[in-house]
């Protein structure tokens, strides 16, 4: 057996472990990111509907993306077994291990819409649904053979095709959910549901740092040319440039030096450079993060006034900066790397507007299908579950007690049980 073809292999089963491992990242990050009396459901969910994602992609999600099919849709390899196949230079079972690991994270990017509020129940059925009809299918568009591919459409690892999917089903269960209680008051003004525990936040931040090596490394596909340590050296300028972006701009506009801001800013440049990381100059990356971590902050700021509930700041982390990641290939993208990875040059490069308008095209009719069919789902399922959301009383006890009978921090809980009882208050 040819030693490139084993050597690829291994690079891309060692970068799957990398992604599979961002999955303790988002627990930190969101179980950080929230109240303490959640904790334990938030980690727990997120293990449980992995297992669901994986089962769904294996039987159908695969087949919908890169089976033989028409420009919408795939319509074959379900049910995927084929050991003896080669996809772009891996055994197939290596490619399909991979991919499962990308559709894992876009469903935990969406379950971000769904944090302190939802019933475990609705994560269950919906992790299905989102599985099946709305990831596999973007995918498909621009990663399998489908419309946007045709275009030239540049998204090497995802910006469109993973975060941006997830952000807006994350904004259409945040819209049908409804805010947090005691988030906004009645005049609009806002109150910070502070999380519990900055330390998991910022831990959660690094591992998902470390494990974008080999979500946009591994997207190399091989290591042939070692082009993946170019991928990986843009992608560290981008995300460094955005959490010091954040923490500049933040600190200018409201003289605090805000560590969540800065770690959002962080997350926004890996976001970012996720679609043009294989695309664009070292100095590029450095703007794409700067402005990623710019915009994180005001993206922010604005969905806050406009009352939308998000705990983890998944549509600012994941959708405006994917939002401007995939636009900045049509600018930034080289001619060499363009010939190489796909595509046209980017504007600031003489390739005109004509790849920053499939770039605009795909973002707006990804994302705007990812919306529709997330908000018809859930609306389903509103109907069918007799609502979304937990009652007011389980919502306010916390998930791990009412969703699941026992509590993330049982000691600490059950210690301030005994205080309130004992001053009886």
């Amino acid at each position: 057996m040819d030693e490139l073809f084993l050597m690829n292999n291994v690079w891309i089963i060692v970068c799957f472990a990398l992604v599979l491992l961002m999955q303790g990242g988002f627990i930190l990050l969101e179980a950080g990111s929230t109240r303490m009396k959640n904790a334990g459901h938030i980690a727990g969910k997120t293990i449980f509907t992995v297992g669901i994602a994986s089962l769904v992609f294996w039987a159908v999600g695969y087949g919908f993306i890169y089976g033989e099919g028409n420009l919408f849709i795939g319509m074959s390899d379900f049910f995927y077994g084929d050991f003896e196949s080669t996809v772009d230079g891996l055994a197939g079972s290596v490619d399909f291990i991979f991919q499962l690991a990308f559709a894992a994270i876009a469903l935990t990017i969406a379950f971000g819409g769904f944090a302190e509020r939802a019933k475990l129940s609705v994560y269950i059925l919906f992790a299905i649904a989102f599985s099946a009809f709305i990831y596999p299918v973007v995918a498909h568009w621009i990663w399998g053979d489908g419309w946007l591919a045709g275009l030239g459409k540049q998204d090497f690892a995802g910006s469109t095709v993973v975060h941006l999917t997830g952000a807006l089903a994350a904004l259409a269960a945040t819209i049908i959910l409804k805010p947090r209680i005691g988030k906004f008051n009645s005049d609009g003004t806002s109150n910070n549901l502070a999380g519990h525990n900055q330390v998991y936040t910022a831990l959660g931040v690094l591992i998902l740092w470390v494990g974008w090596f080999g979500f946009n490394g591994g997207s190399t596909l091989g290591v042939d040319g070692a082009f993946f340590g170019y991928v990986a050296l843009t992608t560290q300028l981008a995300a460094a440039a955005g959490a010091i972006a954040a923490m500049f701009i933040v600190s200018a506009m409201t003289g605090r030096n805000d560590i969540p801001t800065m770690l959002n800013g962080a997350l926004a440049g890996l976001v970012a450079i996720t679609a043009s990381t294989a695309f664009v100059a070292p100095w590029a990356a450095v703007i794409i993060g700067v402005i990623a971590g710019l915009i994180v902050h005001f993206s922010m700021v604005f969905f806050d006034k406009a009352k939308i509930d998000d705990p983890i700041f998944a549509l600012s982390v994941h959708g405006v900066a994917g939002i401007w990641g995939t636009l900045s290939t049509g600018f930034f993208a080289t001619p060499d790397l363009a010939a190489m990875n796909g595509g046209l040059p980017g504007l600031f490069y003489g390739g005109g507007l004509t790849q920053l308008g499939v770039q605009f095209t795909g973002v707006a009719v990804s994302g705007l299908y990812a919306f529709a069919v997330a908000f018809i789902i859930l609306k389903v399922l509103d109907k069918v579950l007799g609502g979304l959301r937990v009652s007011e009383e389980e919502e306010l006890v916390g998930l791990d007690m009412s969703e699941h009978g026992s509590y993330g921090y049982p000691e600490n809980m059950e210690k301030a049980s005994e205080t309130v009882k004992k001053h009886g208050a």
